[in-house]
């Protein structure tokens, strides 16, 4: 059989033409009722003649509905073209094969010989190439481009030619009039390039051909290639092979509008344990909307712990955004089906939900699509500046005053003040961040999540390394132990965190630490939300609770560390501890302190450890001088530096 092209209206429909059908004359007798009830109908023969006159009008029609859309990308990047589907003619090594050839695919920290930025051909000469088996037959429209991703070296292809087939042995280049088209390619590493055919051709593989390349560099692409995907006319049962969701969920891209409308589509079918609210503006002044889902919205309940979600920090990875958006829809319509679950968690809990810290991004990143706008787009905020990476490092600090010799007080590893340089108008600090910092001083979280895209991955804290020198090392915080924990157990729940057979995405595989990774040990990140939530407001802590405390310290028993813990002003606090036993202490301005020995089990929910103290006998005193309108007879100045003097020769 030979390949051939049969054109229509705006379309190049690439197919092959069979054979002329045999006929048979001999009469088959016809079925019977009973035996038509039983069987299914057979499938069309696809060697009918009126069969093939049904194809050609098929496609016809096709292309006449297609044509009014373009088409989107069958999915190198999204990994929906497994690393079967990507050929290549020869390959530099196995960190540069076919299968790296994914546009925005990043390289390895180290670029090393499994996870580099590109496919790079083995020779530098025009007869390489690599193929896309798109394993059905699909309308190509376009090609998109990038150069290899490093930090060292300048690799991409200037120009290059596009080849068609359907039998991957046989193959015809599209034409530009009488001769070969040349499609200009990239003429740096990172900004996407999209190259449109001149008219959809219908085929199953497509084959890039690089023709010239950076003239310092080498043969290296990452590559999408934009096509519609055709029903096969020969399989009658294909549609009931589709898999279709079951969920009443709205399953989409949300831009800022819709993003708002949806969220207020949530709270007027669940009026009564959601609210909308917003936690301040964007640089382009988009309010930063969050939705609260509580059996008492708007009210911090004594007892009850606050839960937040944020994404969208970086406004081009969007999928974090989308699982924020899906979630509050998911909580709705099962709080109001009676799922005791979720209606346990709504009734135990105040959830905030923000799905987008960085919407200037998003819209920006948005306008342009994730194919064209490249890993960069949309990722920062209009000013330029990294949300995720903002944050006031309070590490250097904590671990500066540790390392002090001098120092004899010891240094508290939680709440350390945010410096006053931070807080000045002219530093550089997105008003997104300061957005941030201001929700998470007004309300008392005590758990919190960051999504983010890139890695399939649960990032714990720290997030920098305490070595100057390095950077990767694991660098774990005094709650080690419970942060893992933490980790693990939502690493467990994820159906492709913890399974080893999944493909990595971009670097090493987190298989060993069961999908988990301590921040340091995998890159080391200044001033993130992750250290930012440790050190300064001990975000992740939950487990004790308190109903008249106003201050407390924690000891695991056998545990050299102390921790100390705030609690709101209602007199609750809370915090995250494994199983085992604890020494308590809680302590007030004006109040005798208390020290009690609690015990966290198994159980599900949080340990209650409630204490009575009395006030001192000199608050006392105060309170009756002041309610006589007495002034307090207290010690003199002199007194007062002199005890001081003394307590510190002491030390």
């Amino acid at each position: 059989m030979v390949p051939q092209f049969t054109p229509t209206k705006n379309l190049t429909y690439f197919t092959q033409v069979p054979k002329k059908p045999q006929t048979n004359k001999q009469k088959t007798p016809k079925p019977t009722n009973q035996q038509n009830k039983k069987k299914r109908p057979p499938p069309p023969n696809p060697n009918h003649p009126l069969w093939r006159i049904y194809i050609y009008f098929f496609f016809s029609f096709l292309n006449e509905l297609c044509c009014f859309t373009g088409c989107p990308p069958l999915g190198l990047e999204t990994l929906k073209i497994t690393d079967f589907q990507l050929h290549a003619s020869t390959t530099k090594r196995y960190g540069l094969g076919a299968h790296r050839g994914r546009l925005n695919i990043q390289a390895g920290v180290n670029e090393n010989d499994f996870y580099d930025g590109a496919w790079c051909a083995g020779r530098n000469d025009p007869y390489q190439w690599i193929e896309v088996d798109a394993r059905r037959l699909t309308k190509f429209t376009g090609i998109i481009t990038q150069g290899r991703n490093s930090l060292w070296l300048s690799d991409w292809v200037t120009s290059y030619k596009v080849m068609l087939s359907n039998d991957s042995h046989a193959w015809v280049t599209v034409k530009n009039g009488s001769g070969d088209m040349i499609f200009e390619g990239n003429s740096e590493k990172e900004i996407p390039v999209l190259n449109e055919l001149p008219v959809p051709i219908v085929a199953r593989y497509i084959r890039i051909n690089p023709r010239s390349w950076y003239e310092e560099g080498s043969i290296c692409m990452r590559l999408e290639i934009l096509g519609c995907p055709l029903p096969d006319p020969n399989n009658y049962y294909h549609r009931r092979n589709e898999m279709t969701t079951t969920d009443n969920l709205d399953f989409k891209h949300h831009n800022y509008k819709e993003m708002r409308q949806l969220m207020k589509v949530v709270n007027e079918m669940c009026p009564n344990i959601t609210r909308i609210y917003n936690i301040g503006k964007s640089h382009q002044g988009l309010k930063l909307y969050a939705v609260e889902i509580s059996d008492n919205p708007g009210e911090h309940e004594v007892g009850e712990p606050e839960f937040r979600y944020i994404a969208g920090a970086h406004g081009n990875e969007v999928l974090g955004r989308e699982l924020v958006l899906l979630l509050m829809q998911f909580m709705c319509q099962e709080y109001l089906a009676g799922n005791p679950r979720i209606i346990r968690l709504i009734e135990d809990t105040r959830i905030h939900l923000l799905p987008s810290v960085n919407p200037d991004g998003y819209e920006m990143a948005y306008e342009v699509g994730s194919e064209l706008g490249g890993w960069s787009l949309g990722r920062w905020t209009q000013d330029g500046i990294d949300i995720n990476n903002n944050f006031p490092d309070l590490n250097t600090m904590l671990w500066e005053a540790e390392d002090r010799k001098k120092v004899q007080r010891k240094v508290p590893n939680h709440h350390i003040p945010i410096p006053e340089w931070y807080l000045s108008e002219n530093t550089t600090v997105a008003v997104e961040t300061r957005a941030v910092i201001a929700w998470m001083e007004k309300i008392p979280f005590v758990l919190g999540g960051n999504l983010q895209g890139g890695e399939l991955v649960v990032a714990y804290p720290y997030d920098m390394v305490r070595s100057t020198w390095k950077t990767q090392e694991h660098t774990p915080t005094p709650d080690d132990h419970v942060f893992r924990w933490l980790a693990y157990s939502y690493a467990s729940t994820h159906r492709l965190m913890t399974d080893a057979r999944r493909r990595v995405c971009h670097t090493e595989d987190f298989q060993k630490e069961d999908g988990t990774v301590n921040g340091a040990s995998w890159h080391t990140v200044a001033g993130s939300k992750c250290l930012k939530k440790f050190v300064w407001d001990s975000l992740y802590k939950v487990s004790l609770g308190n109903k008249s405390v106003t201050r407390s310290s924690l000891t695991e028993l056998g545990h050299p560390i102390t921790y100390r813990q705030k609690a709101t002003n209602d007199g609750d606090y809370w915090r995250l501890l494994n199983p085992g036993e604890y020494m308590v202490t809680a302590k007030a301005d004006g109040y005798i302190s208390s020290t009690k020995n609690c015990a966290v089990g198994y159980d599900m929910g949080a340990t209650q450890c409630d204490f009575t103290i009395s006030k001192t006998t000199l608050t006392r005193i105060k309170e009756i001088m002041e309610k006589f309108g007495k002034q307090p007879i207290g010690p003199s100045i002199r007194r007062l530096r002199q005890r001081a003097r003394q307590r510190r020769q002491r030390r």
